[in-house]
């Protein structure tokens, strides 16, 4: 039973979902139809899209007010999580808005992060999109009514911002998305530009575990960084063993972690299901603030397969890049949750959907490792949530070794190790010119339930080769393509997939735009 004796936070629940359905006619209406002014990347005048984001936003506000209402009355972990959950990612639904109606009226002001229209309102758009259902999904494993009730509300909300969604044209209105090789994208600041290359950067700050830095913990050293930074903002940790929880909140733009090499600046810990943690919480590491990048790293989630979800690293940082960096978990090692990601030369282990989530992520030159799980248990090496064909989000993964680790390799025969599945009805992901050892099952690809999602997802295969790239036991379902031609591929590569030469925070990470290395 509920540890509250209170009916008054369900009548204030209730009075917040009428609120949103007395608000939706509303979105409809305001702003004035005679206003012509028509941004070239709308399907609608832009009063018609102002009014209806400031509509959103208010109810997303009171929707919040609401659920803050239940933050003190259980004692339950998961419970409690899932609220601060909602509470966190309704936050990033209004701020994602936000920033679509400053770009929207100001297409050329600052606001509008990469050059490209289209791409930053489809992006941050399509986030706001997966945050209610992330919100919902916190509350698998709990008694409480608590998260049918919040449907209601976090539904209108997902309802409008899939309409503006809707509203924003699909093509791009980028001037240089032509492939050009390891160039540096117009964004990136002149002093950025070597930040990778060069290992004598003096650092803003320097974490060592042994007392010899600024800081002994990462988390202190993310806290005193600066708000809203313009600047990069440099982070040195030390070789060492970190046992903590880092969370980077939104309001620390540019940070740049850089560690020792993978295996030896080593943040590790072991948040789980099992005991209690939400999915979304129980990330070892999490940033949300923009254009993180990370370099020489390991993120890992020790709870081991028994524990079932244990996320090593979760990213809501839209334009972020890891570079050399290692990810090792076991089922949800990766949780790329939204926003615009670039990964390049990492290794990424772990058994269950163990790169998952809903953002737009180009993975290349990666190590990709199944790894042995429990008895009887398949692996899944991807699972992409896409829920609505307008969102642009999928995963490409190019140039990459997908592979058995160590501890499968005896086992390979006997545990299945698939390419993905559909975690949601749009699912997209496209594996390029990779190799694939004989880990990889010959039907490829896996059911989620059933016939579920097989007509609407996207899968594609192009151009990859090893024992496990064979195409001709491949699934046959209506949304699995062979791609054969360039052409066909060309789709999914860094620069017209991702508008990668835009955004791309390539500051010394040498990336390729296209299909040849």
């Amino acid at each position: 039973m509920s540890r509250f004796s209170t009916p008054l936070p369900f009548i204030s629940l209730f009075a917040a979902l009428i609120l949103v359905s007395s608000t939706l006619s509303a979105a409809a209406s305001s702003g004035s139809r005679s206003d012509s002014l028509q941004n070239e990347s709308l399907k609608v005048p832009i009063s018609e899209f102002v009014g209806s984001l400031e509509t959103t936003i208010g109810i997303i506000r009171d929707v919040t007010s609401t659920i803050s209402n239940f933050g003190n009355f259980f004692g339950d972990r998961r419970l409690s999580n899932a609220i601060t959950d909602c509470l966190d990612l309704l936050d990033f639904s209004a701020d994602e808005l936000s920033w679509t109606m400053s770009a929207s009226q100001s297409p050329k002001g600052k606001n509008n992060s990469t050059g490209d229209l289209n791409s930053d309102l489809r992006t941050w758009l399509s986030a706001a999109l997966v945050n209610q259902d992330t919100c919902i999904d916190g509350f698998e494993g709990t008694s409480s009514i608590l998260g049918s009730l919040v449907a209601g509300g976090l539904n209108q909300i997902t309802s409008l911002v899939q309409e503006l969604l809707n509203n924003v044209d699909s093509k791009s209105n980028s001037k240089t998305n032509g492939v050009e090789n390891d160039k540096f994208p117009s964004w990136v600041k002149h002093e950025d530009r070597k930040l990778l290359v060069i290992n004598g950067v003096t650092p803003d700050a320097i974490v060592a575990a042994d007392g010899t830095g600024n800081f002994t913990k990462i988390k202190d050293a993310v806290s005193a960084a600066p708000d809203y930074s313009m600047r990069r903002h440099i982070i040195y940790i030390k070789k060492g063993f970190y046992n903590e929880y880092v969370e980077i909140k939104k309001k620390k733009w540019n940070l740049m972690m850089v560690g020792d090499g993978m295996g030896v600046t080593v943040i590790s810990g072991n948040r789980n299901f099992i005991d209690g943690w939400t999915t979304f919480r129980s990330a070892t590491f999490a940033v949300s603030g923009r254009g993180f990048i990370a370099r020489d790293l390991t993120f890992e989630n020790t709870a081991g397969a028994a524990k079932h979800q244990a996320v090593a690293l979760r990213s809501d940082s839209d334009l972020s890049v890891f570079f050399r960096c290692e990810f090792k978990g076991y089922q949800d090692t990766l949780y790329t949750h939204t926003m615009r990601q670039f990964y390049r030369d990492c290794r990424i282990s772990g058994t269950v959907d163990f790169i998952f989530g809903d953002a737009t992520a180009v993975f290349q030159n990666c190590q990709i490792l199944a790894k042995k799980g429990l008895p009887n248990q398949k692996n899944t090496i991807t699972a992409h949530g896409r829920k609505d064909p307008n969102q642009p989000t999928g995963y490409s993964i190019q140039f990459c070794n997908i592979s058995a680790d160590i501890d499968l390799l005896p086992y390979a025969n006997s545990t299945y190790t698939y390419l993905g599945r559909p975690w949601k009805n749009f699912s997209r992901t496209v594996f390029m010119q990779s190799y694939m050892s004989n880990a990889i099952r010959p039907e490829g690809w896996l059911e989620w339930n059933g016939d579920q999602y097989l007509e609407t997802l996207y899968y594609g295969e192009y151009s990859n080769h090893g024992p496990g790239a064979g195409l001709g036991n491949r699934v046959r379902w209506p949304g699995y393509h062979i791609f054969n031609t360039s052409y066909q591929a060309s789709n999914f590569t860094v620069a017209q997939f991702i508008e990668g030469n835009l955004w791309l925070p390539s500051t010394g990470v040498k990336y390729t735009a296209g299909l040849d290395v």
